[in-house]
């Protein structure tokens, strides 16, 4: 259902804010029509910055096809690691069941995402009718392709994969509370400060800058959490090799987040036009298959290792 767009702004608002819900609205709503968008004749500010906020880029079919093999890939692979976390949580002790339960979550709302932006992108554009079998470039048909379903998945799932290494840490249940809050709220800040920058990909750059740097301070707070704040916990545990693969954990998450500001700043580096829109999606594809699948399978190890240590202990049921 379309809500009016007018109906949650007050008149006496910041002419920015309104402009950013107005924006954030209209691209959900996915109710733009073509004509709109490429209308000369808009009558406000608010319609030209939505204008070209949403602009469509002509694709050659090269281009368009690395998107949708890119996103095919990634939705296939968070699929199958569903499949395979939530099939495995029999193996592991009833402690750690959580975070795996957690694991296969995170894979399966990007899943879901991933199937309403591969869609996206190809509504987006058709193929023209060829007489003598010579495949043609693409055209636009008006129907915008809506990024925004990125956002919706990682205001979900990152806070999700903070939780998940958080639970298989040697932590208090105080502890395990307060820090899978903390990292929580912070991450969760970090995608709502990171979207409003993302509408904006060519013109005046520097609002895209703004808002990635006040993305980079929650941003900062998570990675030292996950290096500095998490090394107790970490040096704590009796085996040498689980503490091993909890470092691992961490380091590849913030290895991996770190691919995600440096897309990012992709237009602002000069790569504008389509190319900025395949390399942006390329870069976030290939970061959310290594942060969410790569990630969830280290957790998958780190909650085996343990669960066998506690049956080996006597401390756990026989493991399938």
């Amino acid at each position: 259902m379309f809500i009016h767009r007018n109906a949650f702004i007050n008149e006496n608002s910041g002419s920015f804010i309104k402009d950013l819900v107005l924006i954030t609205l209209q691209r959900l709503s996915l109710k733009y029509s073509s004509k709109s968008v490429t209308d000369k004749s808009l009558d406000s500010e608010t319609d030209r910055l939505l204008a070209a906020s949403m602009v469509m880029f002509p694709m050659t079919a090269g281009q368009f096809d690395t998107v949708y093999n890119f996103t095919s890939l990634t939705l296939a692979s968070m699929m199958a690691s569903t499949l395979f976390f939530w099939i495995r949580i029999g193996s592991v002790n009833e402690k750690y069941k959580s975070a795996m339960t957690i694991t296969g979550l995170v894979t399966f709302i990007a899943a879901y995402h991933y199937i309403r932006i591969f869609n996206s992108w190809v509504e987006s554009y058709e193929w023209p009718a060829s007489s003598d079998g010579t495949v043609l470039d693409p055209t636009i048909t008006g129907v915008p392709f809506n990024d925004a379903y990125r956002y919706m998945d990682w205001l979900l799932t990152v806070p999700l994969l903070l939780i998940e290494i958080i639970f298989v840490m040697k932590l208090s249940p105080e502890e395990t509370a307060s820090k899978a809050t903390k990292l929580g709220v912070a991450s969760g800040l970090m995608i709502i400060l990171g979207y409003p920058g993302e509408l904006i990909i060519e013109g005046d750059l520097s609002v895209r800058w703004m808002w990635w740097t006040l993305a980079m301070i929650p941003f900062m707070y998570v990675v030292y959490t996950l290096l500095v704040g998490l090394s107790g916990a970490i040096a704590s545990e009796s085996d040498p090799a689980v503490a091993a693969m909890l470092s691992k954990v961490c380091w590849a998450t913030v290895l991996s987040w770190c691919t995600y500001p440096v897309v990012y700043v992709f237009p602002m580096l000069g790569i504008g036009g389509p190319m900025s829109v395949v390399a942006i999606q390329m870069g976030y594809c290939t970061a959310d298959v290594i942060s969410k699948c790569g990630v969830g399978f280290l957790i998958y190890n780190i909650t085996i290792a343990k669960s066998q240590a506690m049956a080996s202990n006597g401390d756990g049921k026989a493991l399938l």
